[in-house]
């Protein structure tokens, strides 16, 4: 399995239109071979101490893969193009970690 972590951080202000087009771009994702999860978080409200923060214009991908090849074509894919397209000018930066089990 491949893990992957895509911490993206919009322009100021921008973070709900990104969000918008990734969660019309979901159903395609969850649909390719190999996807197990996929999906969007932000940082969770009133987790005191414990909690370093992203802030209020990034959030984190959280993908779970069944193997490396599955990833390389969930990348390749058309979807994931107009996706990239449709939020570039909305984007500061991202940092994507990918990450195989240690355990």
């Amino acid at each position: 399995m491949i893990n992957v972590l895509a911490i993206i951080t919009a322009k100021p202000g921008n973070r709900e239109k990104i969000l918008q087009a990734f969660r019309a771009n979901i159903p395609a994702v969850h649909a390719e071979a190999g996807c197990i999860e996929y999906g969007p978080a932000v940082d969770a409200e009133d987790a005191g101490r414990i909690q370093t923060p992203f802030g209020a214009d990034t959030f984190v991908v959280i993908e779970k893969w069944q193997s490396m090849d599955h990833l390389k074509a969930h990348g390749a894919s058309a979807h994931m193009a107009e996706y990239a397209a449709k939020t570039k000018d909305l984007i500061a930066s991202r940092v994507i970690h990918v990450l195989s089990p240690a355990a």
